[in-house]
């Protein structure tokens, strides 16, 4: 059956879908919480095992890619998101919901690196670089689940039967995508794990800091704002829209400047302007003005991690999906175990020393920069 998209719309609409969901379950841990009377450290431990879930699929869904290719795991992990996400709407047992949450998490893994490895063959194959713009559509697969779930829950529908549309709706751009993902054949003698290596874990610890940096600005940028007292602490979510609105349009802007000046001035020129944008935060004390330093910080941020998703796709040391496995694995334990860091640093060197620490380990991405373009052949 032939698609009525490209294979790179139908990899947008994966993306997208992973955004939609997580996004999807933002909205609904208030309800959750009032639904098992439960307290924010029980909250805490169940939201953990999403992270949890996550993470014991990365690693296997790289293994399971040499065998099947991406497209059967692309379209796992989404329906996996699809049937689990009402679940979270409707568990009455903290086990019970623990247990969904486990299963969203895994899914979210599966999708996860099954989408990247994909926008990595789709790139092959068209000779374009394609990958920012495909991030960039997670990003807006994020606003669409936040809006989506916010706008059906304020309309009285109840979490369930708003959880059911929002999978009716992921269903539906699934079913429009499938057609059009790539078909690879099984590789053969290919092994089905391997020991990251070389190129990979460079890749891997350099993409953990530009995800450490994404999770530090969720957690820690509307404390942040309060502290330094640039907005009151209605506004202080202001820090955080306003970069992930520059990471989005960074993003979606990305493939084109990427290919005009080349990866290595991207990722050079790229975290200088994130290190420059916690500078303009920590330093500038106009409030408008040291507001800006969100701007500058996602948009620097914004293709950093494209791109090493691209160099992984085209490294030769380790089978594609294992290495790409092994880089969404360690950076993502950049976004759990980041914000955690921050904090731990920030009781001991308060706030803005933590953040000072932030821009230290953001300067290591230029220092490694030429090295991680060098991959080899």
């Amino acid at each position: 059956m032939k698609g009525i998209i490209s294979a790179a719309h139908a990899t947008r609409l994966a993306f997208f879908i992973g955004g939609f969901a997580v996004a999807c379950w933002a909205p609904l841990v208030p309800f959750a919480k009032e639904r098992l009377h439960a307290n924010d450290g029980s909250i805490g431990a169940l939201l953990l095992c999403l992270g949890t879930g996550s993470v014991l699929t990365m690693l296997l869904t790289g293994a399971l890619n040499s065998k099947f290719g991406s497209k059967p795991l692309i379209v796992a992990g989404s329906l996996g998101l699809i049937l689990t996400l009402p679940g979270l709407a409707f568990s009455h047992a903290a086990l019970t919901l623990a247990l969904v949450l486990l299963g969203f998490g895994a899914s979210l893994g599966v999708l996860d690196v099954a989408m990247n490895i994909h926008g990595a063959e789709v790139e092959r194959l068209t000779q374009r670089a394609l990958m920012a713009g495909f991030h960039g559509f997670f990003s807006i697969g994020g606003f669409a689940g936040a809006i989506a779930m916010t706008a059906l829950l304020s309309a009285h529908i109840t979490p369930f039967y708003s959880t059911l549309a929002c999978s009716a709706l992921m269903g539906v751009l699934l079913l429009v995508a499938f057609p059009s993902f790539v078909k690879t054949k099984q590789a053969e003698n290919e092994p089905f794990l391997a020991v990251p290596h070389g190129i990979v874990l460079l890749l891997s610890f350099l993409a953990a800091i530009a995800f450490l940096a994404e999770g530090a600005m969720l957690d820690w940028g509307a404390l942040f704002i309060i502290t330094a007292k640039l907005l009151p602490v209605a506004q202080a979510g202001m820090g955080y829209i306003l970069f992930s609105s520059a990471m989005t349009v960074g993003r979606l802007l990305g493939d084109t400047v990427t290919h005009k000046l080349g990866a290595l001035p991207m990722l050079v020129g790229g975290s200088a302007l994130a290190i420059l944008g916690i500078i303009t935060l920590l330093l500038v004390p106009i409030p408008a003005f040291a507001l800006s330093g969100f701007v500058l910080l996602g948009l620097g941020i914004a293709n950093i991690a494209p791109i090493l998703f691209r160099l992984a796709g085209k490294q030769t040391l380790m089978p594609t999906g294992l290495a790409i496995a092994t880089l969404t694995t360690i950076g993502y334990a950049g976004v759990l175990l980041g914000p955690a860091g921050i904090g731990f640093a920030a009781s001991l060197l308060t706030l803005k020393g933590a953040f000072w620490l932030l821009a230290a380990l953001l300067a290591i991405i230029p220092l490694c920069a030429r090295r991680a373009v060098r991959t080899p052949h």
